[in-house]
């Protein structure tokens, strides 16, 4: 093959024979239309049973207190914060992919961005549960609001990082789901058009009167713009504040300022990894290969590998900050995690986030769906216990050794934490139930590029009649004539 012909390939970001507009739509809506398949009841089934035991250990909570956790004096805070931290990281993704790639115009995002917004709903959830358990009296909850004293009660410390989550946090929910409602209403229409009845009415109320015009198509255009600018700032702020719950106290483990930097690119990569193991099974189960590719997941786990690496180096500096500092508490923190009591805990956290991402420096892996599905689990549990390692072991060993105390986790946390997994599995196969998996619209607008692409192929593969290359390469040079926004 030649230079030449090498240059003009690019995967395609639709693949199969004869993919139309109607297909596409055909494709999409089969799930939400007709009745759902064994494979969907198994998983709701299995997932609505996690949500029950999560609905009976949270009453539990409620009832008895967080008493009935295994926090201590030493450890106040453990698998609740710990499961917060990793469920607010889990839904960075979303909105990285939504906004932040809409911004710097990177197609490939559109067959996977649905998805990735509703992921993201469904984790903030999850992560603002965790926090309204831990409070001990969830009644009151509203005193974290700014309300005037009518209302009986003080205002909030504005002093307090734990307050600056409440407000970035609500922001973030509030804003990705505004983004992620605006994306679906040309779809909502679609569905609407196709339906009859009842199901008719319920999704002509959801669509806002959406009718396909010109200016309705510009106005969607103007606003998923505004707010994906408003969004990607979001995306740095949420998790750097986050990381200011720890980084702004005295703790041993937790005064450095790498933080901010370190849990952002943390909950990118464990965001992502998220997406990776939710869209594998939804490609398989729902037949979405033709628009969920391999470059999707080629390029997916090309951005897992560089999130894991900078992890990776910001590990590196947390023990480099702990020697240079001469401090032997912050010293004895980082030692602490290899020779201490949660030993394990700590090679979990290091082998699953660095050692084991770095096999995606292999293409051979990267395109294996089994080997990056298995990753993107592991990835998970290992950020789950870059927290555990981060709270736990910087806790349970301070200043004072008479003040030492391990940490055991009781079933009431065990039942919390794999009930938030019900939970959010519930609500994401619903989700699949009821609304698009996949951005039509957005979906669409690659078909041209892709058929595009097609030809390329053929050309350079040599599989084109003699005859019909030169009508081939005469239509190849019309289409790169016009401007990419106008064809893709």
């Amino acid at each position: 093959m030649s230079a030449h012909h090498e240059s003009i390939l690019r995967e395609p970001l639709i693949t199969g024979d004869n993919i139309t507009y109607a297909k596409i739509t055909n494709d999409v809506l089969d799930p939400v239309e007709n009745k759902p398949n064994k494979a969907w009841w198994i998983g709701f089934t299995i997932a609505a049973i996690g949500a029950l035991i999560w609905v009976v250990a949270v009453s539990y909570t409620f009832w008895t207190g967080i008493g009935a956790w295994g926090l201590n004096k030493t450890v106040g805070w453990a698998w609740d914060i710990t499961g917060f931290v990793w469920w607010v990281g889990i839904g960075h993704a979303g909105t990285l992919i939504s906004a932040i790639l809409l911004l710097f115009r990177q197609n490939w995002r559109n067959s996977i961005n649905r998805s990735a917004e509703a992921m993201t709903i469904f984790a903030v959830i999850c992560a603002a549960t965790y926090v309204v358990s831990h409070m001990g009296r969830p009644w009151l909850a509203y005193f974290c609001l700014p309300l005037p004293n009518q209302f009986g009660s003080l205002w909030v410390n504005f002093n307090s990082p734990l307050i600056w989550d409440v407000f970035a946090i609500s922001t973030y929910f509030s804003v990705s789901l505004v983004f992620w409602y605006t994306g679906l209403l040309p779809d909502i229409a679609s569905i609407r058009d196709r339906a009859t009845g009842l199901r008719r009415r319920i999704y002509s109320i959801l669509s806002f009167g959406w009718n396909g015009s010109v200016k309705t198509w510009q106005r969607f255009e103007s606003v998923s713009l505004i707010l994906a600018g408003v969004s990607t700032p979001l995306v740095l702020s949420v998790h750097t504040i986050v990381s200011m719950d720890f980084a702004t106290s005295l703790e041993p483990g937790w005064h450095t300022t790498i933080f901010p930097p370190y849990f952002v690119a943390g909950a990118i990569f464990s965001g992502f990894a998220m997406v990776q193991t939710l869209l594998l099974v939804v490609r398989k189960v729902m037949g979405f290969e033709n628009y969920i590719t391999m470059f999707h997941i080629e390029s997916m786990n090309k951005i897992i590998l560089v999130t894991g690496s900078i992890v990776g180096v910001a590990y590196l500096t947390e023990f480099f900050i702990a020697w240079y500092s001469g401090s032997e508490y912050e010293q004895y923190t980082f030692l602490n995690r290899f020779i201490g009591p949660y030993w394990w805990a700590g090679c979990m956290m290091y082998g699953c986030n660095v050692l084991m991402t770095q096999l995606m420096w292999f293409k051979k892996i990267r395109t294996s769906i089994p080997a990056s599905w298995a990753l993107s689990i592991v990835v998970n549990i290992g950020m789950w216990f870059e927290r555990f390692v981060i709270i736990v072991i910087s806790l349970h060993r301070d200043y004072i050794p008479s003040s030492w105390a391990m940490f055991y986790p009781t079933v009431v946390d065990a039942a919390v934490f794999i009930g938030s997994i019900g939970v959010f599995f519930t609500l994401f196969l619903l989700f699949l139930r009821v609304l698009p998996a996949i951005a039509m619209a957005e979906v669409k607008l690659l078909l041209k590029g892709a058929s595009h692409q097609a030809k390329k192929k053929l050309i350079a593969e040599n599989k084109v009649d003699p005859e019909q290359v030169q009508y081939y390469k005469q239509s190849l040079v019309k289409f790169d004539s016009v401007p990419e926004a106008e064809t893709v």
